[in-house]
């Protein structure tokens, strides 16, 4: 914004926006750099939709902030004609979310759009469930996912149940764009909005079904009867929505030993036990390894805050120690199971599809060769999943038997369209209901997956790199690679190149190209010899450039060593380009 200055005066003058907003501004009038901070920009409304940190001003998260969003999202249905078929609006544990739940809600309301509001905060998965359910149009899920305190964001679904994708994402994103006042968005009295039919809680009865829908994914209930008495799991839900649905689940299958990390478990938006409260990191796992070794844990599961993502440490017997899986190892985990289970008991449909995104593990592509399934790789995101999904149910081809990314995020059935931990964290535990009744430990079926398909192991290194000058040197990067991409890396000879911007795949060898066949992205592939591969990619929400690898060992140790030394040599040919 020019004139950051004149809008902050018109924020501390304006009767449109409320007394509290104005006293928080008064409070910054001496600080010229934390007003230049909230006003210079606006909190831009991306594929994603909205995140930031929660406070008073244009470039914060605020009910202002969220009523435009949701204006723009309302012009957009009006235009789609969507208009009677109402939105649904969830919302996680972080400060403010209630609050943004209704504002959205209100401003829908006074656009004529039926809001159905949950009665109180609900996961990721069942806002997905929940528009197709009620035949919405749209979703809006008030969550921060994996974020600090501070924030708090807005993400947008479609109908289909999936976050938004071409042509809906740059259709809502033009509309909330073309608001340039913010006294624009419409917005009426929750009494009022009550009255007029616009406004339903929702609660229970979806619980109800949600929890239906995935008890019925259950392969081997005799498994689970079997174990139940004897199996142990340590769950935390990191203080977010995961708590009551997970436990419900495994109470309702018949596992009886459930222990949920005590101090983890209320819902608190200042997740005051991590620093930040994601379940890829350590930290999320101290309490809950804690109490796993107490009580002698088989298992120990650990959902983010809008519970989509699933984090596992699972006990090696043979030496007592609970080994970390990442999203790469526990989705083929859960791949192997559903799809070989599948298999076993009502055989596999011809046209049956594991989906993956172009980052995940190339273990996905030997599952899939091993059962005779179909493969398919996405862009990074998991909408691209459900938009494949989607394409299934389209076209009456293809029939989806499990999609996952490495990012600690999959879907078993497709009662949603986002990643979803509630049924993970079910399968999870089935999973080792089976395989302890045949006296191995889920870790034990993981090493018996890398003897079957290869020593697999996956990797990201990043580099942040702060400001407009950073952002300019992430371009450089991606520039120079693609200008004059590299003949060998880290030792292994590159066999293809494929850029997803230029919609090119170059075989190295012959000069042949063809197209990559996805959306343009601002991605980098190289395939590698000997099953390695290495992925460049900006990031979406942060000022960092990632690189993704992975390469095959002759066994863990050697896997182990053999990343190590590509991620190294990674990192030495980017710095090399600073």
């Amino acid at each position: 914004m020019e004139d950051y200055r004149k809008v902050y005066e018109e924020w501390l003058t304006n009767p449109h926006f409320d007394e509290a907003t104005r006293e928080e501004l008064k409070a910054i009038a001496a600080d010229e750099n934390e007003i230049r901070d909230r006003f210079y920009t606006e909190l831009e409304f991306g594929t994603a939709g909205l995140r930031g940190v929660i406070g008073a001003g244009t470039n914060r998260m605020n009910r202002y902030v969220v009523q435009k969003a949701t204006q723009g999202l309302a012009n957009y249905i009006i235009k789609e004609n969507g208009q009677k078929k109402g939105v649904a609006i969830a919302y996680d544990s972080r400060r403010m979310s209630p609050e943004f739940a209704d504002f959205a809600a209100m401003t829908l309301a006074a656009n004529g759009i039926k809001a159905y509001v949950f009665e109180s905060l609900r996961p990721t998965p069942e806002l997905s469930f929940a528009v197709r359910e009620l035949g919405c149009i749209a979703g809006i899920n008030i969550t921060a996912s994996h974020n600090p305190p501070e924030y708090n964001g807005y993400k947008v679904y479609w109908e289909d149940g999936a976050q938004i994708t071409p042509p809906h994402d740059t259709g809502i994103m033009a509309e909330v764009k073309a608001i340039t006042d913010y006294t624009a968005a419409k917005s009426m009295s929750k009494e009022d909005a009550v009255a007029a039919g616009l406004y339903e809680v929702i609660g229970a009865k979806l619980d109800d079904a949600f929890i239906g829908h995935l008890k019925s994914l259950v392969l081997h209930p005799e498994a689970i009867k079997q174990e139940s008495k004897n199996l142990k799991i340590v769950y935390t839900p990191l203080h977010g929505t995961g708590n009551i649905p997970v436990r419900r689940v495994l109470k309702e299958l018949g596992f009886e030993h459930v222990y949920v990390v005590p101090e983890q478990e209320l819902p608190n938006g200042d997740f005051p036990t991590v620093s930040y409260p994601n379940p890829e990191a350590e930290e999320a796992f101290a309490l809950g390894l804690k109490l796993g070794k107490e009580i002698d844990a088989d298992l120990i599961l650990a959902t983010d805050p809008d519970a989509d993502r699933l984090g596992v440490r699972v006990k090696d017997a043979k030496t007592g120690e609970y080994h970390t899986l990442t999203g790469n190892m526990s989705g083929c985990l859960l791949a192997d199971y559903e799809i070989g289970q599948r298999k076993a008991t009502k055989g596999l449909p011809d046209d049956g599809v594991l989906i993956k995104t172009i980052v995940t593990t190339n273990m996905a592509d030997a599952i899939a060769k091993y059962y005779g399934t179909g493969l398919i790789e996405v862009l990074t995101g998991f909408k691209y999943i459900g938009q494949q999904i989607l394409g299934f149910e389209q076209s009456g081809k293809g029939t989806y038997l499990f999609g996952f990314e490495e990012s600690y995020g999959c879907l078993i059935g497709t009662h949603a369209r986002d990643k979803d931990a509630i049924v993970a964290s079910m399968a999870l535990a089935e999973a080792a209901a089976f395989y302890k009744a045949q006296g191995k430990t889920l870790w034990d079926a993981m090493v018996e997956l890398y003897e079957r398909y290869g020593y697999y192991k996956d990797d990201i290194k990043s580099i942040t790199l702060k400001g407009i000058e950073g952002l300019q040197k992430i371009q450089e990067i991606l520039e120079t690679l693609r200008k004059n991409p590299p003949k060998e890396i880290g030792g292994y000879a590159v066999t293809a190149v494929r850029d997803y911007k230029a919609d090119t795949i170059v075989d190295v060898a012959t000069g042949a190209v063809k197209p990559t066949g996805l959306p343009s992205s601002n991605v980098l592939y190289y395939d590698l010899t000997d099953d390695a591969w290495l992925c460049v990619r900006p990031s979406g929400t942060e000022p960092k450039v990632k690189f993704y690898y992975g390469i095959k060992g002759a066994s863990l140790e050697d896997a182990d060593a053999k990343s190590e030394a590509l991620g190294a040599q990674v990192l030495d040919m980017i710095h090399r380009m600073l």
